[in-house]
């Protein structure tokens, strides 16, 4: 009997245990991550303002952040700390991308890929292709369609002696004593983003609206914002007949672009066009061949309407569609 009794007490002890580990489950846990949830919601992030949702490709936002945080340090601590960045150059310079700063007259304050730079000039240095680089910059920071001031262009690697393709996003700061400054930092070989063509495509638009015919020898000079790499920025008439050719700086052989097919026979500017029936704006995949192996690959074409002397025309690019990893 005296064995049987502790059995007898723990039977009637365990279905009582049993409820209490239920409820701390079901009540006290959740209430318990709902606080905690609580907190972290009202923890405002640093990059709160900044909207990354535009980009496919996680080296994109990863640069934009790492110019943005600078740009923070900047217009908190103004131009004294430029002596932070100077002491520490190895966190600035990573294998991905480095950090520089500018003064609004093309002189470089700080250059964390090439220190030669600093103190001198770049206001008139172009690259290979003679885009002017710093005067792209300025008016891409002007522009409202190009939210992280993108510029496209050849350069070289530190320690390197051939040129590889560049894109830099740029912010610009105003310090506490009112200097003006340009923090900026690019990625060399980098993705090809669908933002990047929406930007070129939209002030392309908007540049033909405000100045008619005059606008497309500026929109077909290969200097300029509108092409670069394998992307040039292009328009076409509601009949499919080219103001700008997308594959040579003449429009001498018209091709109808409305009847021209992809790899696999469909018609993307066709069905880009029944999509504007109804929208400013179209996205349209299509298939093309890799120029480096042998297969199939999707592009993206990206259309917007505008009007030129009262004419509905229609501004276009196309670039590689996004591919994972991202």
């Amino acid at each position: 009997m005296d064995e049987q009794a502790p059995k007898t007490v723990q039977n009637h002890l365990e279905p009582d245990a049993c409820l209490r580990r239920r409820w701390l489950m079901r009540v006290v846990v959740p209430a318990l991550l709902m606080v905690l949830l609580g907190l972290l919601s009202g923890c405002k992030s640093k990059y709160g303002d900044l909207d990354l949702t535009m980009y496919q490709y996680r080296d994109t936002k990863n640069l934009v952040r790492f110019v943005y945080d600078a740009s923070l340090i900047l217009s908190r601590e103004g131009i004294s700390s430029l002596a932070y960045f100077q002491n520490d150059r190895a966190r600035f310079s990573t294998p991905e991308y480095y950090l520089y700063i500018y003064d609004m007259t093309g002189t470089n304050l700080f250059h964390a890929g090439m220190e030669e730079l600093e103190g001198k000039s770049l206001w008139d240095v172009t690259d290979k292709n003679g885009k002017p680089i710093f005067r792209l910059v300025v008016e891409a920071l002007e522009d409202a369609n190009n939210p992280h001031a993108w510029v496209h262009y050849s350069w070289w690697e530190p320690g390197r002696f051939y040129s590889v393709p560049k894109s830099s996003c740029h912010f610009m700061v105003e310090t506490p004593g009112g200097e003006e400054l340009i923090v900026g930092g690019g990625i060399d070989y980098p993705h090809e983003e669908r933002e990047f063509i929406r930007i070129v495509v939209e002030d392309a638009a908007q540049l033909i609206e405000w100045s008619g015919q005059g606008a497309l020898a500026k929109i077909s000079d290969p200097v300029s914002q509108y092409n670069y790499r394998d992307v040039r920025v292009f328009a076409f008439r509601r009949d499919g007949e080219m103001l700008i050719s997308p594959a040579i700086n003449s429009t001498f052989a018209q091709t109808n672009l409305l009847e021209c097919v992809d790899e696999v026979g469909r018609k993307p500017f066709a069905q880009a066009l029944e999509e504007l029936e109804s929208s400013d704006s179209a996205w349209e995949v299509f298939m093309a061949k890799d120029p480096y192996r042998r297969r199939l690959i999707r592009k993206c074409l990206y259309i917007r309407k505008t009007t030129m002397a009262g004419e509905e025309i229609y501004v276009a690019a196309i670039t590689d569609l996004p591919e994972p990893p991202y």
